[in-house]
C-alpha cells in the first residue's frame, strides 16, 4: 500500500476484535469484508464473510478439544478462507492475526491469498498479550486509518472506566478468582485475562498471564481452592457456556469445590466478552467485579443477562 494514498478505503477484517475496534472507530463504511464470527456491533452481520469454520457442528467440549488438537498436529486450519471473494473485495487493508491458530485464521493463509490481490494490500498482524497491548492496537489501528483522535478518545474513555472500576474495588477484600476458558480438559486464562481480574478486584489463579491458556488438572484446582469461579469458554455464547457448566455438575470434581459449594461460580458469554481482545475487555471486567462482589456494577446493569450463577 502506497503510504501517499492516504488512509484506507477497503478494510477486510480477519478478527471479531478487530472488527469491534474499527467500529468502534467511526470505520464501518470502510470495512469491505469480516469472518463468519464477526456479530458485533451487529451491522457488522451485513458485511461480506470471507471465512468458514471446520469445527463440528454441536460438539461437545471435550469432541471441540480433540478436533482442535488433531488439526494442529496436522498442521491443517481450522478455517477456511475465500480466496476468490478477497481478491473480488480489492482490500487496501487487511488486518488478521498471529496469535492463536485456533482463534482464527491463520496468518500463512492470509498471506499466500494477498499474494494475489492487485494493489500490495498493507496486511497488519494483531498480537495483544495484556489489556495495554490491546489499548495499544487500538491506538495503532487509529494510526493506520487516519482515526488518531477517535482511537486516543477511545483508550481514554475505556481508560476512564477502569479507573472508576478500580476505585469501586479498591478497599475490597480479593477473591482468589479462577477463569477457565475451556471446561473438557479444564483450562485457565491466558494472555490478557489476569489483567481483567485485578482490574475487577480479585487475583487470578492458575493463570498464566501473557502467554497461552494451559491445561488444568482437577486436583489442582482444588489444591488452589479458589474463592469464585468463572466460566467463559472460548468461542461459547451464554447458552452454550450455561450447557458446558451443565456437564460439570455430575461430576464430584466440580461439585466439591469450595466456590461452587458457596454458590460463587458463574457462566459468562467468553466470545463476547473474554476471548476477543477490544474494547468489551472492560465490560469483561465489570462483569467479574459484579460476580466477585455480589453487585450489579457498569456492563452487568445495562446487559444483566451476561452474567449468571451456575
Amino acid at each position: 500500500m502506497n503510504a501517499s494514498a492516504g488512509p484506507p478505503q477497503r478494510i477486510v477484517s480477519l478478527l471479531p476484535s478487530a472488527t469491534e475496534i474499527l467500529f468502534a472507530l467511526g470505520l464501518g463504511e470502510r470495512i469491505v469484508g469480516v469472518t463468519h464470527e464477526c456479530d458485533f456491533p451487529p451491522q457488522a452481520r451485513t458485511k461480506p464473510q470471507l471465512t468458514a469454520s471446520s469445527l463440528p457442528a454441536a460438539a461437545s467440549s471435550a469432541e471441540i478439544d480433540r478436533h482442535v488438537r488433531a488439526s494442529v498436529h496436522a498442521g491443517s486450519s481450522l478455517y477456511a478462507l475465500d480466496a476468490a471473494l478477497l481478491e473480488h473485495l480489492a482490500p487496501d487493508l487487511i488486518v488478521t492475526q498471529e496469535l492463536c491458530a485456533v482463534c482464527a485464521v491463520s496468518y500463512e493463509i492470509v498471506a499466500r491469498a494477498a499474494k494475489r490481490l492487485h494493489g500490495d494490500p498493507r496486511i497488519i498482524s494483531l498480537e495483544p498479550s495484556s489489556l495495554e497491548d490491546v489499548f495499544a492496537n487500538i491506538r495503532a489501528l487509529g494510526e493506520l486509518t487516519g482515526t488518531e483522535r477517535e482511537a486516543l478518545a477511545l483508550v481514554a474513555a475505556l481508560q476512564s472506566r477502569l479507573d472508576a472500576l478500580r476505585a469501586y474495588v479498591a478497599n475490597r477484600p480479593h477473591p482468589r478468582a479462577l477463569i477457565l476458558e475451556w471446561t473438557d480438559p479444564p483450562m485457565s486464562g491466558g494472555h490478557w485475562t489476569s489483567d481483567i481480574v485485578a482490574c475487577a478486584g480479585g487475583d487470578a489463579v492458575l493463570a498464566n498471564p501473557g502467554a497461552d491458556s494451559v491445561v488444568l488438572r482437577w486436583a489442582d484446582i482444588a489444591a488452589a481452592d479458589p474463592d469464585a469461579i468463572i466460566v467463559a469458554p472460548c468461542g461459547y455464547d451464554l447458552a452454550a457456556t450455561i450447557r458446558a457448566v451443565t456437564g460439570l455438575q455430575d461430576s464430584d470434581s466440580w461439585r466439591t469445590l469450595r466456590a461452587v459449594q458457596a454458590y460463587r461460580s458463574y457462566a459468562v458469554d467468553g466470545n463476547a466478552y473474554l476471548n476477543r481482545p477490544g474494547p468489551r475487555l472492560v465490560d469483561t471486567a465489570e462483569l467479574f467485579a459484579s460476580a466477585f462482589f455480589g453487585e450489579g456494577y457498569g456492563a452487568a446493569l445495562t446487559d444483566p443477562e451476561a452474567l449468571r450463577r451456575v
